[in-house]
């Protein structure tokens, strides 16, 4: 079992994870933007991580951003969404491999 996890998702999807590893005694770590500095989910976060600016291009979808908010908090899992896996999944190549990826969505087939 993982005793901290980092949750690079927002809103509804990581309160939900945060309320699942609540009730597993497993503490979280969230990335945020600075536009998202007071969303609930950053404020129910054991710890916090400052990503960048509101643009998701300067901060979610920054790789080294996430690299290095992992360093400094040293989670053992990283839970990411679905809609950015394929960049942040680049983490796995800079040093990263002693975490554990996992993606907090399936999508959805369309129609």
């Amino acid at each position: 079992m993982f005793e901290k996890i980092l949750i690079a998702n927002r809103g509804e999807i990581a309160l939900r994870i945060q309320r699942a590893c609540r009730d597993m005694g497993i503490k979280t770590v969230v990335v945020h933007s600075e536009a998202d500095s007071e969303a609930k989910y950053v404020k129910l976060a054991d710890e916090s991580v400052c990503i960048g600016p509101a643009a998701s291009s300067a901060s979610y979808l920054n790789i080294p951003a996430h690299h290095s908010a992992a360093e400094v908090t040293t989670p053992r899992q990283f839970i990411l969404a679905t809609d950015f896996s394929p960049k942040i999944r680049t983490l796995r190549t800079r040093g990263q491999e002693r975490l554990h990826f996992s993606s907090a969505l399936k999508r959805r087939p369309s129609g």
